[in-house]
């Protein structure tokens, strides 16, 4: 069964913004190699002075293995001014029978 992956850092958002716009491949390049590795969905989201990634991967090996391969990664965070270790967290579905969507 899939897991959730979430991953916090405190950075800014609006340097990430900023990367896109100057290089558009510059994360698509690296959401390519993530579904190469078995990502399945992938999405950034912000609040003013957090990042937070929300990821589906088929297991966290998969993910541990993508991470420490993709140096971009940390150069996109030293970029935001991230400056702490990201928080990764991995989380299981639970069947409930109240899902929407």
């Amino acid at each position: 069964m899939s897991v959730l992956m979430t991953l916090r850092v405190s950075g800014d958002a609006k340097a990430l913004e900023h990367i896109a716009e100057t290089d558009p491949q510059a994360f698509s390049t690296v959401s390519a190699a993530g579904k190469a590795a078995g990502a399945t969905y992938h999405r950034f989201y912000a609040s003013d002075s957090e990042i937070l990634v929300i990821d589906e991967w088929p297991d966290e090996a998969s993910f541990h293995s993508f991470f420490q391969s993709q140096p971009d990664i940390g150069k996109f965070m030293a970029e935001a001014g991230v400056t702490s270790e990201p928080e990764i967290t991995f989380y299981r579905k639970l069947e409930l029978g109240d899902d929407i969507g």
